[in-house]
């Protein structure tokens, strides 16, 4: 089937529809929405592709009457039957719903009641995710589950169910209006949970404002805790930090916050809150296990590290703590390590943020890059047998830092974007690691084709071993499995044969010094544009046209790679 995915973004969820359409066999191509300048340009576009389907994942955009009159077009809602509005996951964590969904239907006049073609619901977490979270989870699991059921359909020649017909699965479902900035205010003098819920609910976007030590800021990544960190402290006062964590004094326990942006006219960028906040003078208290950056345990002869990385951005001073984390994991009597992400996030490499927000951008990305290089080297250099376990997806250098383990496992419906497109020639030991698995030739399609890759791509290229269960507990329990076999026996034989074959032939300075001759280059001369890319992704700029290698093949007019 002819698909074109119709989007605002080729975000985390259209490109995991993107990959599964492919490895079905499909014929699939992308148009970013905001690059036409008009419904005539948009219309053209699509007469020329002569799509089958249409699909719009993620649409923030209208479709012109002209295209969905003349072409399916199915538009993924991520909200049950009867729900509508540009702010549903807003709505249902603010109310606290205990089951939400989502919807696919047919693209009509108004938005959100075309006929439906398929609807998925789950129960939502208790506590609360952040928006961002529950969207690449829970909201993206159901979605493609609803694609697979629009596919199924089209075959079938069945048509949609009329909105007012189709069974309503989530009650007291209906239009809903779109939430701004000022709905998340938060009254620091409310409870801890509350205060959470609400943060919850706008991160990612627009964040929660706050007045904090008489300053006007947004915050994000929000965990609650019961109790006071110091008796009789003021609603919104400073109590404690614990690296880039900060607790705030409420009504009712203990806000922690992890990230914060400045909030004047716009927003700012979001950092580590101990970056925005004042925290002079502030006592160290140890922050709940949900924002700490990495936490060890281990099981037998298996080490577990567990790293988190907040929206997978990974600033200097981070990546040297996860670097102090893996030597010291490294020191045990164990015979496996694992490296793992937690279910929201792995690593999408260098923090973009950080970067700029610094005096001298150049100067920290180029520490950066040092600094995550550190932590590739050391999960490379380990005596112990090293696995790498892709929890959630990855990018950029986060896929590369992965690759650097001897054995590298993925949990089922995860995306890597095993390349660099920020204007830098990238790092964290790519030309070795990646050739290493597929071999030259394919390494360099693989890089130089910039497009994602699901992990059942990526296991059948050979990127990664093996592929466990999507549902996070039983990945966990599948991935215990795995690093319990590699502990002895058959399998370790055979992953420790297969890691000799990879070992680097060279000194793995000698790849490290190849790459950040490179980066030097990139970050210092600004040769490929890393400056302007970087703020444009950060301000989330509007796509001036659709990147020809997301293109059909054959509309194409240069070929990537």
């Amino acid at each position: 089937m002819r698909i074109l995915l119709l989007v605002s973004a080729f975000n985390g969820l259209t490109q995991r529809v993107w990959g599964h359409l492919v490895d079905r066999g499909h014929d699939v191509g992308v148009e970013l929405a905001p690059a036409f300048g008009s419904p005539e340009e948009l219309t053209a576009r699509v007469e020329e592709i002569g799509p089958d389907l249409i699909l719009a994942p993620f649409l923030k955009h209208r479709v012109p009457e002209d295209v969905w009159r003349r072409w399916t077009t199915v538009v993924v809602h991520p909200g049950p039957v009867g729900d509508r509005g540009p702010s549903s996951l807003d709505h249902a964590i603010l109310d606290g719903r205990e089951r939400w969904g989502v919807t696919a239907l047919s693209t009509v006049e108004e938005m959100d009641a075309g006929p439906v073609w398929a609807t998925s619901t789950f129960a939502m977490p208790s506590p609360p995710v952040a928006k961002s979270a529950l969207y690449n989870g829970l909201v993206a699991d159901a979605a493609m589950e609803c694609v697979d059921e629009v596919l199924r359909k089209l075959a079938d020649g069945e048509e949609p169910v009329p909105a007012d017909e189709a069974e309503r699965e989530v009650p007291g479902t209906g239009e809903l209006p779109l939430l701004r900035r000022v709905a998340f205010e938060l009254d620091l003098s409310r409870p801890a949970a509350e205060l959470a819920r609400i943060v919850a609910a706008a991160d990612g976007a627009p964040g929660a404002p706050a007045t904090v030590g008489g300053a006007r800021v947004c915050l994000f990544d929000a965990v609650a805790t019961a109790g006071s960190l110091v008796a009789d402290a003021a609603p919104g006062t400073v109590v404690g930090r614990d690296e880039d964590a900060v607790a705030l004094a409420t009504g009712d326990g203990t806000l922690w916050v992890g990230y914060a942006a400045t909030l004047a006219d716009k927003r700012g960028t979001k950092l580590p809150a101990a970056w925005v906040l004042d925290v002079a003078g502030v006592p160290f208290h140890p922050a709940p296990q949900e924002l700490a950056e990495s936490v060890y345990e281990r099981d037998g002869d298996v080490g577990y590290l567990t790293i988190r990385s907040y929206s997978g951005a990974m600033h200097t001073e981070q990546c040297r703590r996860l670097t102090t984390a893996v030597e010291k994991a490294l020191t045990e009597d164990t015979r496996v390590l694992v490296v793992r992400g937690t279910e929201h996030a792995f690593s999408n490499g260098i923090h973009l943020g950080a970067i700029e927000a610094a005096d001298d951008p150049a100067a920290e990305a180029w520490a950066n890059i040092q600094a995550i290089d550190d932590l590739c080297e050391a999960i490379a250099r380990a005596d112990q047998l090293t696995v790498a376990a892709f929890t959630a997806n990855a990018g950029a250098g986060g896929v590369m830092t992965g690759l650097c383990a001897d054995v590298v496992l993925a949990r089922d419906g995860v995306v890597l974007n095993p390349y660099y497109d920020m204007g830098i020639f990238g790092s964290e030991l790519h030309t070795w690691t990646v050739a290493s698995r597929l071999g030259e030739v394919d390494a360099d399609r693989l890089l130089g084709a910039k497009l994602p890759v699901s992990v059942a791509e990526a296991a059948r290229l050979g990127l990664v071993d093996a592929v466990g269960p999507r549902d996070p507990q039983r990945f966990a329990a599948w991935l215990a499995d795995r690093a319990a076999a590699l502990t002895s026996g058959e399998e370790r034989e055979e992953a420790v044969a297969a890691a000799r074959v990879r070992a680097p032939r060279r000194p793995l300075s000698y790849y490290r010094t190849v790459e950040l001759a490179e980066m030097a280059r990139d970050l210092f001369d600004d040769r490929r544009g890393f400056a302007a890319k970087r703020r444009d992704f950060l301000r989330k700029a509007a796509p001036a046209a659709t990147p020809e290698r997301l293109r059909f093949a054959d509309l194409r007019e240069t070929v990537a790679g």
